[in-house]
């Protein structure tokens, strides 16, 4: 009894104690009165006492008063609420941990309510987030589906500054922590990806997570918002943050002090934004001149406060997620971590056709056909692709008596077609019983449904032309379309942000399709001149692109003011044009020609060829080109890209063949262009009519072992391949072996930093065996072991025509060193070797340093970041005395001392030829270097 008399004498004097502390830091009394009240400690005079008190600071002082006056029950109670509701009372948690508060059995079992407004604004969001994004809205609103029933993972990429891969998100809880993080002081998580590969229904699962309290984050609210909202807003409407977070986003209902947003100012680390499409603001202004906004009192441009929150200049510290497409510019000194999406991989594309085909039948169905067709496999590794291909597959099976996927040519124009025709669908019932599936006639449904198409067409090419992804409710009556319409799937609502009472605002479910529509109503036009066709291929090519390599060389300050448009790559209507070129081909003129006139399209089909032709021309003539080791070299822009996929939309051979020929260079160059697999046919398309040996550098793209399979017509041609960070696999070494090995034409192999295992390792080594030319290999950074590095050094023991071999970042340990010492002794040709970062000991060390005593011909050799001790250090010292021609050597970050480092430096006295022994990273002090200084050779730095 004294001990609980002892507890309770405490409680009392800790209030009494602490009083002023309590009565500056306590800033949320309604949690508090709300508690008093309903377990009996207070009445409601009391609170009416409380709230009658005009200031904050003197409401603490007043529940202070009365809670003492009440007792010691009363007191520890009061302790209590504190130490349930956490978030409300965040402040005093370090205080009440200092003090060692435990609440005692009686009170421990007494009910505690949150009704603290920052806890209920919090559930509220919670609430609205999880009705919002439990269901899949995004592509038609027809037929709902649960998130979780359909959502699958994608390939999600960390980069640095420099767009290097740092390796791959495995959790979206990861999305959220430090992995990929380069800039600590940057704000924004920048999240990119093409047109349709998953980067809205990513933040949606992110915000669903949340919403079920299923992600790991600390974080009590999330705000929300698209990025086109804010073109939306009126140009003279000004704003605060508080507008632009409770009225644009989600209210407090109850928090007559602002409490909320206190609690928000001064915590923004529990705070989530996400904004998506960051490239969909369509506003003609310079970016990186707009005003910032310091204060969130004040009231500014929406663009203001979107971009000032984005930069840290309000409510720094809390985290940004921003999704664009790729290739958009943002200051690199804003990101955080940047992460791109790949897309589906196999696996995921397995999940995917597994959640979308309940029946093991279509399951089955869908996977053959997908095997026997790598680029519809490229296509549906894009997820909008996908899904269009097989909600066509699911709906026209429901409706005909037979339907399968599309044939192997299919182009993207054919997918959108398919889309189309979904839609159309629903204007047209089966002719006969309804018992009898109806025979299928695209010709029909189309000609059916011409009135709505021609509809949404011209909607969505007056959208394009000036700017916007929005249309109104009278905008659509001009364009002729009515209510009916709208069920049939190619708009849904959105909501508005003005607050007005204005109809209702409307969007294309995708953009893409957006520019597929435009593309129809080009070709429908019979009132224009046949040559407004071509009016964005003219606008693209005056916008085109500067260079094609990573953003942070991509910046340029010549760039005028109004020309700096987050959306200034103009995909939407590089999308349109491929489109164009789709529906103009010779595939299509069926179709097409039951919906305009044949005389016009066989004109505009004409006028579309002759631009292409000439286009092609134009451009590789004005592409630089400069002389290297594997002859004229040209580095291509991505516009070259766009024209290569509009060439495979038309479906041209003619076109395709004079490409070819117009491409003189022996070497092209499309690294870090952003090529995706589905590109790789568009690629193949024109390659395949050359007739001269060609080298092709690839690399840092995301072409997959699906790109690789469309390339293998063409590389029986290819004296350079170079794949290096490409997410390959060795599925996509078996077709470059056989390829490779059957023409016996290659150079030079780029394979760096993919997923190549030992199994994959034994082919490069047939094609090293097999192809007498081949001089260069570079397979460093994949998962090969000893066993592949053995299979490798023997293939290379057995080149006579082998020149540098690059095996950085693999773990061939010592039995694979061992295996190349073997490879070294008297080889005629290798004269560049890279070994590092390969867990090689001492052991390997010195078999290494032996073999190249009876070695004249190696020059460059890197044993970088393995595991070598002053064990070896003799060996080496030996090899270095020997002076074989070694000239380069690398033994940076090893496990050398000082000890070690002066027999290197006692060799060189009677070494001519080294020019360097590159030191750096062992482990040496400052003060152990400086005695080595003498030796100018022996490089520290």
């Amino acid at each position: 009894m004294g001990r609980v008399e002892e507890a309770r004498v405490s409680c009392l004097n800790l209030l009494t104690r602490h009083r002023e502390l309590l009565v500056s830091t306590l800033r949320s009394i309604q949690c508090l009165l709300d508690n008093l009240l309903a377990s009996g400690f207070f009445c409601e005079e009391d609170v009416e006492i409380v709230q009658r008190t005009v200031t904050k600071a003197n409401q603490v002082r007043k529940i202070l008063e009365l809670i003492q006056c009440k007792g010691e029950e009363a007191c520890e109670y009061f302790l209590f609420i504190l130490y349930k509701v956490r978030d409300a009372y965040i402040d005093l948690q370090p205080w009440l941990k200092e003090i060692d508060y435990k609440p005692s059995r009686d009170i421990g079992e007494m009910k505690v309510v949150n009704t603290d407004p920052i806890s209920r604004y919090s559930e509220k969001q919670r609430h609205e987030m999880s009705r919002d994004s439990s269901f899949i809205m995004s592509y038609g609103q027809q037929d709902e589906t649960r998130l979780e029933e359909l959502y699958t993972d994608t390939v999600m990429e960390l980069l640095n500054d420099c767009n290097e891969s740092l390796g791959f998100v495995e959790s979206l809880d990861q999305l959220l922590g430090e992995d990929g993080v380069f800039n600590p002081q940057g704000e924004i998580i920048y999240v990119m990806g093409d047109a349709g590969v998953g980067k809205s229904i990513l933040l949606q699962k992110l915000q669903n997570l949340w919403s079920k309290k299923e992600l790991q984050t600390d974080t009590i609210f999330f705000f929300k918002f698209r990025c086109r909202m804010f073109s939306i807003f009126k140009e003279a409407e000004q704003m605060s943050l508080r507008d632009l977070l409770f009225k644009y986003n989600c209210y407090p209902d109850h928090d007559p002090d602002n409490e909320v947003f206190d609690y928000i100012l001064r915590f923004p680390e529990k705070v989530v934004f996400t904004f998506d499409g960051y490239d969909e603001i369509q506003e003609d202004i310079d970016l990186t001149n707009v005003p910032e906004v310091v204060s969130p009192e004040d009231k500014a441009n929406s663009l203001q406060l979107l971009l000032s929150l984005l930069c840290g200049k309000l409510l720094k510290g809390s985290t940004k997620i921003l999704t664009t497409r790729t290739g958009i510019e943002m200051q690199s000194r804003v990101i955080r971590k940047k992460v791109v999406l790949r897309g589906f991989s196999p696996d995921h594309l397995k999940t995917y056709i597994n959640l979308h085909f309940k029946e093991q039948e279509h399951r089955d169905l869908v996977s053959v056909q997908l095997d026997a067709s790598p680029h519809l496999c490229g296509l549906c590794s894009t997820p909008l692709f996908c899904w269009i291909v097989f909600k066509s597959f699911r709906h026209l099976h429901t409706m005909h008596d037979v339907f399968h996927l599309p044939e192997t040519s299919i182009t993207l124009t054919d997918i959108f077609l398919l889309l189309s025709e979904v839609f159309l669908s629903r204007l047209v019932a089966p002719a006969s019983s309804l018992l009898k599936k109806s025979v299928r006639c695209p010709s029909e449904t189309f000609r059916v449904g011409l009135r709505p198409l021609a509809g949404f067409a011209k909607l969505a090419l007056q959208g394009l032309v000036r700017g916007s992804f929005l249309c109104s409710r009278e905008e659509l009556s001009e364009c002729g379309l009515t209510e009916e319409d709208l069920a049939l799937g190619f708009l849904r609502p959105v909501s508005d942000f003005d607050a007005s009472e204005a109809p209702a605002t409307f969007e294309f479910i995708h953009i893409t399709l957006q520019s597929f529509l435009a593309a129809f109503a080009l070709v429908l036009d019979e009132q224009a001149p046949g040559s407004s066709i071509l009016r964005f291929f003219t606008e693209c090519s005056r916008r085109r692109e500067p260079c094609c390599l990573p953003l942070a060389f991509c910046i340029s300050s010549s760039v005028k003011p109004s020309e700096k448009k987050p959306f200034a790559t103009n995909e939407h209507l590089q999308f349109t044009n491929l489109f164009l070129c789709g529906l103009l081909s010779k595939t299509q003129a069926r179709l097409m020609g039951q919906l305009v006139s044949p005389v016009l399209l066989k004109k505009k089909r004409a006028l579309l060829k002759a631009y292409l032709s000439t286009s092609v021309k134009v451009h590789l003539e004005g592409l630089p080109q400069h002389t290297a080791d594997e002859g004229k070299k040209v580095h291509v822009l991505p516009h070259f890209l766009w024209i290569l996929r509009c060439i495979f939309e038309t479906g041209s051979k003619d076109i395709a063949e004079m490409t070819a020929k117009g491409i003189t260079a022996s070497f092209i160059k499309l690294g870090y262009c952003n090529v995706y697999s589905g590109d790789c046919t568009a690629i193949n398309f024109v390659l395949q009519h050359r007739q001269k040996l060609l080298g092709l550098d690839m690399d840092n793209n995301n072409i997959s072992d699906y790109g690789v399979k469309q390339l293998q017509p063409s590389f029986c041609k290819m004296t350079v391949v170079r794949l290096c960070v490409n997410n390959l696999s060795d599925s996509s070494i078996e077709v470059l072996a056989e390829e490779l090995c059957k023409h016996k034409v290659v150079k030079v192999l780029g394979l760096y930093n993919n997923n190549i295992t030992d199994a994959g390792a034994q082919l490069v080594a047939q094609i090293i065996e097999e192809c007498p030319q081949l001089k260069v290999v570079k397979i460093g950074k994949n998962r090969i072991t000893s066993i592949g590095g053995r299979y490798l050094a023997n293939a290379v023991k057995k080149s006579a025509s082998i020149f540098d071999v690059g095996m950085w970042g693999n773990r061939i340990g010592d039995e694979g060193a061992q295996a190349f010492a073997e490879a070294l002794r008297s080889h005629p040709s290798l004269t560049n070797l890279s070994l590092s970062a390969n867990g090689i000991t001492s052991e390997g060390g010195k078999c290494l340093a032996e073999a190249l005593k009876e070695n004249s011909v190696l020059r460059i050799f890197w044993l970088v970041q393995n595991e070598m001790t002053d064990d070896a250090a003799p060996h080496w010292a030996g090899l270095v005395q020997a002076d074989t021609g070694l000239s380069h050597l690398w033994l940076i970050s090893n496990r050398f001392t000082a000890a070690g480092i002066q027999h290197f430096a006692e060799a060189l006295a009677f070494n001519t030829k080294l020019k360097e022994i590159c030191v750096k990273g062992n482990q040496l002090s400052k003060e152990e270097q400086q005695q080595f200084e003498l030796e100018k050779r022996l490089r520290f730095h």
